[in-house]
């Protein structure tokens, strides 16, 4: 019975237990077991049971470690835990911060009327208020010069060093407080909580004092600011929420993971792409995109587009110029995508479909390499009239749609240079390619639509194949909610919605033809019949 297990079961059973290990480690993370022994002597419960005034101070030095002078810039008296706040302040900037130097907060959770340096049951938690990352490069409107916005001069120099990493300002500092009354073990205290907590002997109880946690999960790249020389003070937004003790745990995990990164020598910038997954996105949201993801993983691993054309021999149904299209269309967008700095999760998949573009073009032409001497010299393959045939549909097809396309793409580029502000002439340039790339786009993605049209029929296609084909988009729709990418490449994700309602629609409208070959050039009446059944 073992040896007749597919590969494709096997996967799916890999997958299954993938999925049950997942939900028990989140499970682990979640929940937390209490201490039953409530009056035992292993039981640690919370300082805040007791009712104390609290107070929350916020100090910025220009040390870690304190010593020096502090600064304080914000102080709230009988602070209550479970008040959400959000106050603006304006921080003042050291002379040393405002020469690529770093500078820190201090943040107190004490009682009311102590000093915090001298309260003997005060928690606290350090963190950089400043970060290094290579500026954004400047745009400007490339006929006029004008900048994107009225910079001043110390600014305009900024961004004439956008190779060297300078100081940049962290305009939110978010807090948090575990707020849960939870009673722990304290020979079965979590490891991740453990760090956080600080815990006193209160009598004949011990008690653990508030956990404070500040969450750099909620840092962005968007709310940095330049520091330059002339930054005499810069504001900062103070948020506060209490926290369970489930999420706190989970955006421990999230946070150490980040950092993880960030040792093995992730940028700030690709950091951030990884933060705003879990930050933007809903946590319901995020769990079925995950569960969605890892399914489509699996069903890939055995059909996937390489497997595909490794076993094609003939171009017969499927058009030689798309192919081409497609190539030049993906190394267009990966280029794009490249020059706008978008998200690695996006980037290195467009990459390495445009390394697989490139494959099948030479499939496509049958190009063969001939080397003489250290000159490469390329030879193309001959079509068949089967695939003459296809390559008039697409040609038709072309000379409609280019009358409207082309006009439009010109015109687009043009306002573009007039009215839009770029890094450089190259962005432009890469800009206005992908946009027609987007527009052509859809011409290239409805060859076999129209082939449909001019026949009047519609080419068997298997429910399995069909279904698999309506899951990509779903998979592609989701991921454009949720990754950071640039608007144009957000939309184009939406694109064959349209394409799959349409073929719905003409599944409907036309009969089914199982002797055309279908866009992957199948034909699915091929298969000699066998004598029919007499009765």
């Amino acid at each position: 019975m073992f040896q007749k297990t597919s590969f494709t079961t096997l996967i799916i059973g890999v997958f299954i237990v993938y999925v049950l290990h997942t939900c028990w480690v989140m499970y682990g993370i979640v929940y937390t077991k209490p201490c039953e022994k409530i009056k035992g002597e292993t039981c640690i419960t919370s300082y805040l049971n007791e009712k104390p005034r609290l107070q929350l101070s916020i100090y910025t030095s220009l040390k870690h470690t304190g010593d020096g002078s502090q600064n304080l810039i914000l102080s709230i008296e009988d602070f209550d835990i479970h008040s959400k706040f959000e106050r603006k302040v304006n921080v003042s900037i050291p002379k040393k911060t405002r020469n690529n130097g770093t500078l820190y907060t201090f943040v107190f959770i004490h009682q009311a009327g102590v000093s915090p340096w001298h309260d003997s049951k005060q928690v606290h938690h350090i963190a950089q208020l400043t970060t290094y990352m290579v500026p954004k490069p400047q745009e400007v409107n490339l006929i006029t010069g004008e900048d994107t916005s009225q910079h001043s001069e110390p600014q305009k120099k900024t961004s004439n060093m956008p190779d060297r990493p300078i100081t940049h300002w962290r305009s939110r500092l978010t807090l948090n407080i575990m707020s849960d009354g939870f009673d722990f073990d304290k020979e079965a205290l979590p490891s991740d909580v453990h760090r956080y907590m600080r815990v006193i002997q209160y009598g004949k109880k011990m008690l653990y004092l508030p956990i404070l946690f500040i969450d750099e999960l909620s840092n962005r790249v968007k709310d940095l600011m330049v520091i330059n020389s002339s930054t005499a003070e810069l504001p900062l937004t103070i948020s506060y929420d209490k926290i369970s003790l489930g999420k706190l745990r989970f955006w421990i995990h999230m946070q150490d993971a980040v950092y993880s990164l960030q040792q093995f020598g992730f940028t700030e910038k690709d950091a951030d792409e990884i933060k705003g997954i879990f930050v933007d996105t809903n946590l319901y949201f995020l769990a079925l995109t995950f569960f969605v993801a890892a399914f489509h993983v699996s069903i890939n691993s055995f059909k996937n587009e390489i497997s595909f054309w490794k076993q094609k021999k003939s171009m017969v149904g499927m058009s030689s110029k798309a192919v081409l299209w497609r190539c030049f269309s993906t190394i267009v967008i990966f280029l794009y995508l490249l020059d706008e700095q978008t998200s690695l999760l996006v980037l290195i998949p467009a990459g390495i479909g445009s390394l697989i573009e490139v494959w099948k073009v030479k499939k496509a032409f049958k190009i063969q390499v001939i080397w003489k001497g250290l000159k490469p010299t390329f030879q193309l393959g001959k079509s068949d009239e089967s695939e003459r045939r296809t390559e008039e549909y697409d040609t038709q097809a072309m000379k409609y749609l280019s009358y409207l396309l082309y006009p439009l793409c010109i015109g687009g580029a043009v306002y573009s240079l007039l009215y839009v502000k770029y890094k450089s002439w190259y962005s432009w340039l890469i800009n206005s390619l992908v946009n027609g790339v987007y527009a052509f786009g859809f011409l290239f993605m409805l060859p076999q639509l129209f082939v449909n049209y001019k026949l009047k029929s519609v080419a068997h296609l298997p429910w399995k194949a069909f279904m698999y084909k309506a899951f990509n988009t779903f998979i592609d729709d989701v991921f454009a909610f949720i990754i950071t990418m640039p608007t144009s490449h957000r939309l184009a994700c939406f694109r064959d919605d349209v394409v799959f309602l349409i073929y719905l629609y003409q599944r409907w409208l036309y009969p089914v033809d199982k002797r055309r070959v279908n866009e992957y050039g199948v034909s699915y009446d091929e298969e000699p019949k066998g004598k029919s059944h007499k009765d």
